[in-house]
């Protein structure tokens, strides 16, 4: 099962992470606490509407391309096959268990099933711009 506080998250921290700013410069432009925001990004605390418009005017990003972002990362999740079912899985050489990747497009998600209740996404987008293309690891 997706996560959408952990989708959100990993958008978040990307995002953050492309601009080479801190935690502690996104925290104290939205008026948050280093440590709620660092929680957030981690996928372990809810943020309300509120909040994300916050955060996200000072990343610069408006609140609508941060939701597009993350309802494409949950909409490729939701087309791997096997990620709302267990399905057998190989094991993979970091010893986890990987149970599916999808490719659609700049989109690459990658779903591990770590423990029978615990399971990884890793979505990477790839962006091109100026004729090259880099990876942008969206979700984690």
């Amino acid at each position: 099962m997706v996560l959408l506080r952990r989708v959100i998250g990993d958008a978040l921290r990307s995002r953050r992470q492309s601009q080479h700013r801190t935690l502690r410069e996104v925290s104290t432009a939205a008026n948050v606490s280093l440590g709620y925001l660092s929680e957030i990004e981690r996928g372990q605390k809810e943020a309300s509407s509120e909040l994300l418009a916050a955060i996200c005017e000072a990343l610069g990003a408006r609140l609508s391309e941060l939701l597009r972002d993350v309802s494409t990362t949950v909409a490729s999740a939701e087309q791997v096959d096997g990620i709302l079912a267990p399905v057998p899985a190989a094991p993979a050489e970091d010893g986890q268990l990987t149970v599916s990747t999808m490719v659609d497009g700049e989109v690459s998600v990658t779903v591990r099933q770590d423990t029978p209740l615990k399971a990884t996404l890793r979505a990477t987008r790839t962006v091109r711009a100026a004729g090259r293309e880099r990876d942008v690891l969206s979700a984690a």
